[in-house]
């Protein structure tokens, strides 16, 4: 590379109209792929086609129906449901609630089909009819119904009765999510503001699995709309500060403006979608690719100072940074490359958007920006003997005290690192979403006052067709739903074996001792069969029981706990029914809750193959690059060290490791690794070229090379503090801890690794 670099100065400056111009003409045709990224809408996003919870899950949809739904929750502020105002109000958000585009279904206390018996007659009918007109007697009636019944109380009406819901089920065609959701979500706003002119009375809230997909979208939307106009704010600033020069800034704002055009445009092609996490995308490449500027722009800056010709400075800036700048791009690009080993698609395409964009920074830091510099007015006053007065008394400093810094950072680590171990994988994905957004406050209403968000969905096979009549079955289905019921956890349980002990308990003239099984499978069929036929269009069965009768669909609702509590209590129902079963043939547990509780677990042993691999990779390359092994193996110690670092700190403050931080490690590896070839490559150029024992190499790369890093790494802690104030907590967790460990990995290669150079090469 060594001819390389003495000659792409010179040409790049020869040819510079002709690279700017084709720079621009390829950028540009990258970018309009950008035309085909669309934000996608929907919670499995995050779910490979693979994942064996989304199968699950998958297959009770296509056997019995779609769970997604919108869920309005309405409070009336007298704190009494059950009063004509308060019934009426409830009976139009379920009239209206089946105009919402792709309403399947709605259900609600009022149209909730109560049985009672009449002679011999089963009648089927409507809890709540013309509620305006109802008696004192009729409202003492129902609210004794309703808060008697196991399929409404904790469902649909709190226990106090303070608060009810009306849930539409949502089938959504799945033909343009961009368009659809938003369609359900207009609609339905426009619904809650329409009854809350209607009936100031009562507050309306809304939330449910719909709502959900949207709070992704928009909070992704959010973040490019906020954070990444925010972000070239504080970078230009921070660069202008630093740098000290206008044209230098404007020419490092560029590129970074090229790289996101071509790394977002390069994904639209492709077909990479827009989601919560990969939007983060833009803001990361803006954030890292500026390293690559700010080195060559530095080193041209100090030439100038020293009295070097404009281009000759752009030239020897080149060439001191050409190896440097490409093993750093390179390391930076496989680090996030690997990302693609994630089980969570979201951050594979994060990771993909951000290496093209890398990639393009790396060509347009030493072709374009070079170029369009030698065009720009450039101010630098000459200094004689001009050197980073503040890097060499740092360099210094650090020769000195080589042994204490040695001790002082291995205590550090060391002690740091001890707290590893307090970080549990924890996920509740319903907080993804800070306490701002609407989604989350009407969610955590809703967990406080009526019933649980998170939702266990199960398929109860019997093994046979119409097997879901055998007595047998069902009393272990219901056995089965009494456990869950004892379970601390569980709000609520919906399972059909309430309605077969009413019908029966109805048939035996409303006499409560029969309300249980029938003992007889044909008197169970034609329970179910006379009750089916008396329900209206849109409320029967089939979210519930499946076509051939041989399985049973049973949801347990759940407050919001954790993603390790989840999976706690479906280890232990799989524990029940292997020591109870024997009708019951398969039943597992799934759904978005178990879904999401199940990915982090999944995602980290997949990112400990990536971290492994990007391991490899970068220690290949950097032996190769600096042809020396030892030098090679030394560069992974302040490589690793900070992320453990990262870790342990966040172990002692926060303790708890979602989805997003899984990848953290990885992501991060191809970053910090920028500062240690940096700072490698001059200390070995000092020594090769210059013939310099190792503490004057150490001070030389600080005079050379340290005000670069301290500069990029200032910019990048700022750029990643700014995507921690995204509203979505996986963004905002990855960009904290990636902060930390960026200001680690910096404090490593100043204060660790210099030493750790000398006291090898005095070994040796």
């Amino acid at each position: 590379m060594s001819e390389l670099e003495s000659k792409l100065g010179p040409w790049v400056i020869k040819y510079r109209w002709i690279i700017i111009l084709l720079s621009l003409i390829l950028v540009f045709a990258a970018a309009s792929g950008g035309r085909f990224l669309v934000f996608k809408a929907d919670y499995r996003v995050f779910f490979s086609e693979d994942n064996p919870q989304l199968q699950a899950f998958d297959k009770i949809e296509k056997t019995y129906s779609r769970n997604d739904n919108v869920l309005f929750i309405l409070t009336p502020k007298d704190g009494n449901v059950f009063s004509r105002e308060t019934l009426k109000v409830v009976e139009t958000v379920t009239e209206k609630a089946w105009q919402i585009p792709y309403s399947i279904r709605v259900d609600s206390i009022s149209n909730f089909q109560h049985t009672y018996a009449e002679g011999d007659d089963l009648i089927v009918e409507d809890l709540i009819s013309d509620a305006e007109n109802l008696t004192d007697a009729d409202l003492v009636r129902i609210k004794e119904v309703a808060l008697s019944e196991p399929l409404l109380k904790q469902r649909l009406i709190s226990p106090t009765s303070h608060v009810t819901s009306v849930s539409a089920t949502i089938s959504l065609p799945n033909i343009d999510q961009t368009k659809e959701v938003p369609e359900v979500i207009s609609f339905a706003r426009k619904m809650g503001d329409e009854i809350r002119a209607l009936a100031p009375n009562v507050e309306v809230r809304i939330s449910g699995m719909v709502p959900m997909n949207n709070a992704f979208a928009e909070s992704a939307q959010g973040d490019m709309m906020n954070l990444v106009p925010l972000s070239f704010g504080v970078m230009f600033l921070m660069l202008l500060i630093l740098l000290k020069s206008v044209s230098t800034t404007l020419g490092i704002i560029l590129v970074i403006f090229l790289s996101i055009m071509t790394g977002m445009g390069l994904g639209g092609y492709i077909g990479f979608p827009l989601t919560g996490p990969s939007v983060s995308s833009m803001t990361i490449i803006l954030t890292v690719a500026i390293a690559n500027s700010v080195h060559v722009l530095t080193t041209f800056i100090h030439e100038m100072r020293s009295g070097k010709e404009k281009n000759t400075a752009i030239a020897e800036a080149l060439r001191i940074n050409l190896q440097p700048v490409f093993l750093a791009s390179t390391t930076t690009m496989i680090g996030f490359l690997t990302m693609n080993f994630s089980e969570v698609p979201p951050f594979g395409h994060l990771g993909n958007f951000v290496a093209m964009g890398v990639v393009a920074s790396f060509i347009l830091s030493v072709t374009f920006l070079p170029a369009l510099i030698s065009l720009l007015p450039v101010r630098v006053k000459v200094v004689k003997g001009e050197e980073d007065k503040q890097m060499i008394a740092l360099g210094d400093f650090v020769v000195k005290n080589q042994k204490k810094l040695m001790a002082v950072m291995g205590i550090i680590i060391v002690t740091l690192i001890i707290f590893l171990p307090k970080n549990q994988l924890n996920d509740i994905f319903v907080h993804y979403f800070d306490e701002t957004i609407q989604f989350r406050q009407d969610s955590d209403y809703i967990d406080k006052n009526l019933t649980g968000l998170y939702v266990i969905d199960y398929s109860l096979e019997s093994g046979e067709d119409s097997g879901i009549s055998n007595p047998g079955y069902l009393k272990e289905v219901e056995a089965f739903a009494n456990w869950y019921r004892e379970q601390p956890e569980t709000r609520h349980v919906n399972i059909y074996t309430e309605v077969i002990k009413r019908l029966n308990k109805n048939m035996h003239g409303d006499d409560e001792r029969w309300k249980k099984i029938p003992d007889d499978r044909n008197l169970a069929a034609q329970y179910l069969l006379m009750y089916e036929m008396s329900l209206p269009y849109g409320l029967d069965l089939n979210n519930q029981i499946d076509i051939n009768k041989s399985a049973l669909r049973m949801t347990v609702s759940i407050q919001t706990i954790s993603s390790n509590e989840i999976i706690e209590l479906g280890d232990r129902a799989k524990k029940w029914l292997a020591e109870n079963g024997k009708y019951i043939k398969v039943a597992e547990g799934t759904g978005p809750t178990m879904m999401f509780a199940n990915i982090g677990q999944r995602n980290i042993s997949s990112m400990l193959i990536a971290t492994t691999l990007a391991l490899i990779l970068i220690s290949g390359i950097l032996i190769f690059a600096f042809r020396s092994f030892k030098t090679g193996m030394i560069s992974m110690i302040p490589n690793l060290v900070p992320a453990a670092m990262g870790f342990g700190l966040w172990g002692l403050l926060v303790g708890e490791v979602g989805l997003a931080l899984s990848v953290v490690t990885t992501m991060t590896l191809g970053i910090v690794v920028d500062d240690t070839v940096h700072f490698l490559s001059k200390y070995l150029r000092a020594k090769r070229e210059h013939g310099y024992s190792a503490p004057d190499a150490v001070r030389y790369a600080f005079n050379h090379v340290g005000r670069a890093l301290l500069t990029t790494s200032i910019v990048l802690v700022v750029g990643f503090i700014v995507l921690a104030q995204s509203h979505f907590k996986m963004n905002s967790d990855m960009g904290m801890l990636t902060s930390i460990v960026i200001a680690f990995a910096l404090i490593a290669d100043f204060f660790f690794l210099p030493p750790l150079l000398m006291k090898l090469e005095k070994k040796s």
